[in-house]
């Protein structure tokens, strides 16, 4: 290893955010995000229900439409100035589960969103570190 950087996180804003039925999931989030102070900030986590999904897949240019009575498993992802990075996994009502980009025209099903958004993260220090491997101290024997 010629080294790593040592990231810490000094102060962080978590914003509980709900979404009504019928609202573009991602326009809404990159819309609350141009609303904030900060210029960027990321997706921790999203939960609910969506009735349209449009993702893009693994590969593809085009998006996927899948529509019914579709569970958020995982939603993850960046908002910036520049606009969304999103990634989202859903499941049917038959349980098949499938994942990718979130694009423009997802919707919001009955449930609302309630999404955890992060957008003041501050770069403490940054500093590369390197440990010689002469350096680097010998694991204790186990027991």
């Amino acid at each position: 290893m010629t080294g790593f950087r040592d990231w810490r996180i000094c102060r962080m804003k978590v914003t509980p955010l709900r979404l009504t039925p019928g609202e573009d999931l991602r326009l809404a989030l990159e819309s609350w995000m141009t609303q904030q102070s900060e210029q960027a900030g990321c997706l921790i986590s999203g939960i609910g229900s969506l009735s349209v999904a449009q993702l893009r897949l693994a590969g593809r240019e085009e998006s996927t439409i899948l529509r019914g009575e579709l569970e958020i498993l995982s939603l993850a992802g960046t908002l910036g100035a520049d606009g969304a990075h999103l990634q989202i996994a859903i499941a049917d009502s038959s349980g098949s589960v499938i994942g990718g980009h979130l694009c423009l025209g997802s919707l919001v099903r009955t449930n609302p969103l309630r999404s955890l958004i992060n957008p003041r993260l501050h770069q403490l220090e940054a500093a590369a570190t390197v440990v010689p491997p002469a350096e680097t101290p010998a694991r204790p024997p186990r027991r």
